[in-house]
Parts: structure tokens; C-alpha cells; sequence
């Protein structure tokens, strides 16, 4: 059984920075896609970022690039989402996910790619 579980996630002026982390059990991260979704109120889910551990790729939203970094620690099963310069349109529950990957990097566009979710843990950006 796969677990997902975010934490670091809290309230921050804007401009302030959070650390979210992603600890799994139950794998390893080869051949994965990793990703951190956000869905605000009112809002559609949105992918934040996501990276293809095998290759090492990452993709950012347009929103979040230049501020955003994603990584991993392998020997810890953790992944992080380094968010710095935050704005209060970051304000949103943020929630980590991932699924295995045989076919490359670019499945990890799909979103049938993402099987196991953590419970998310809430941003809340104030201005």
C-alpha cells in the first residue's frame, strides 16, 4: 500500500517562503512521476509542478516559475516543493501525488499518470 503524506504547510506574509515536504512509504522513487497539485476555493484543481524521477525532468506552471523548485531525496522516499516570493494567489490546499512510469517523460503530463494522493496540506498567503 502506497501513502503519501504533505506537511509544511502553514501561513505566510507575502513574499515569505514554505517548504512542502511528501514522505511516501510503500515504494521507492525509480521510474515515478512526482507531482504537487493546488486547488484554491472555487477553483479548479492546478498542476504546480511535477518531475519525472527517472530522467530528472521537471515542468512548472507559468505562474510559479522562477519562484517554485521541485526535488527529491531518495533515500529519505521525500519530495519537496521549495516555494519562495509567495502571493496571495498561491493562497490554496497543495497536495502531492505520484504513479509509476514506464513510458518517459512525457506521461507524466497526463493526469491518469498520478494514482496515489497525499491528503494536502494548506497555503494560506496573506497580503
Amino acid at each position: 500500500q502506497v501513502h503519501l503524506v504533505e506537511s509544511g504547510g502553514g501561513s505566510v506574509q507575502a513574499g515569505g517562503s514554505l517548504r512542502l515536504s511528501c514522505a511516501s512509504s510503500g515504494y521507492t522513487y525509480s521510474n515515478y512521476c512526482l507531482g504537487w497539485f493546488r486547488q484554491a476555493p472555487g477553483k479548479e484543481r492546478e498542476r504546480v509542478a511535477h518531475i519525472f524521477t527517472a530522467g530528472g525532468n521537471t515542468y512548472f506552471a507559468d505562474s510559479v516559475k522562477g519562484r517554485f523548485t521541485i526535488s527529491q531525496d531518495n533515500a529519505k522516499n521525500t519530495m519537496y516543493l521549495q516555494m519562495n516570493s509567495l502571493r496571495p494567489d498561491d493562497t490554496a490546499m497543495y497536495y502531492c501525488a505520484a504513479g509509476p512510469n514506464a513510458h518517459g517523460a512525457a506521461y507524466c503530463w497526463i493526469s491518469g499518470a498520478y494514482i496515489y494522493w497525499g491528503q494536502g496540506t494548506q497555503v494560506t498567503v496573506s497580503s
